[in-house]
């Protein structure tokens, strides 16, 4: 008599899950269609942003300002157009240099991508295209879900120097290469900030689609407040609205641009 072999019902879904396991190599291909996903290389982008700062046991500020990108140069302009008392303030990328100008003084100050915008949770560099393929290599992937996408979850460390964060986690979906979530760590692994991306609009980019983020909520792992005995966490919230790729004057990305503007 042949004795038939059972196999466990639990060992044939994990031995089905590792056969459609996302390999290496597709792991990296995801990688970059996330990276390809934040940048805008055919055109310029124009976008009008609503950051919101919330620190808790505070009254909630609001800055308003107007976003222009072109990517291809490694070139950005964004100025400042509320509230009244920073009005005219901006900030420019040129030639991998970051400059702050203000009015008041009418001077330009050297700053840098990792320095916060505006005292908020963010920094410039959120606002700019993201180079997680070019500057970071996956330690580890995993599929997971995160609500109801089907994500992998990749864990990344920096390969070149002069990055905002040595490491980073990454929560991809895999059916369209966006980011949906997102931490960032220190050298020692400290969690620094935790960003989530909840949603994206889509955009005519001539007979293509492209999709930009409708906002972008940034939690500040290392500020806040205990209130009633619980820690709350600051967070700053990005909406971008107005989103355009129209073909924009060079002028628009240099110094006596965001002077003419900041008069007005």
């Amino acid at each position: 008599m042949k004795i038939k072999k059972i196999v466990p019902f639990c060992l044939i879904l994990v031995l089905s899950a590792s056969i459609f396991a996302v390999t290496d190599s597709e792991a990296r291909t995801l990688l970059k269609m996330a990276e390809a996903n934040t940048a805008f290389f055919e055109s310029d982008f124009t976008a009008q942003c609503i950051v919101v700062q919330d620190k808790p046991g505070e009254d909630k500020s609001e800055t308003r300002a107007t976003l222009h990108r072109r990517d291809k140069t490694s070139k950005w302009t964004i100025l400042i157009n509320a509230p009244e008392k920073d009005k005219g303030k901006g900030y420019l990328q040129s030639d991998e240099t970051v400059w702050f100008y203000d009015p008041a003084d009418g001077r330009f100050t050297f700053t840098s991508a990792r320095d916060t915008f505006q005292g908020t949770n963010a920094n410039t560099s959120d606002f700019a295209p993201q180079y997680y393929a070019r500057n970071y290599k996956i330690e580890k992937h995993s599929e997971v879900k995160l609500g109801s996408y089907d994500c992998v979850l990749v864990e990344l460390t920096a390969s070149v120097k002069n990055v905002e964060y040595p490491k980073m986690r990454l929560w991809i979906s895999k059916n369209d290469g966006f980011v949906r979530k997102r931490e960032d760590y220190s050298l020692s692994g400290k969690k620094l900030r935790t960003l989530a991306i909840p949603s994206y609009q889509s955009v005519s980019l001539g007979s293509e689609k492209r999709s930009v983020p409708v906002n972008m909520v940034i939690q500040d792992e290392l500020r806040g407040k205990k209130i009633g005995g619980k820690m709350q966490n600051e967070r700053t919230t990005i909406v971008l609205s107005s989103p355009s790729f129209s073909k924009l004057d060079d002028s628009v990305y240099t110094k006596p641009y965001l002077e003419l503007m900041s008069a007005r």
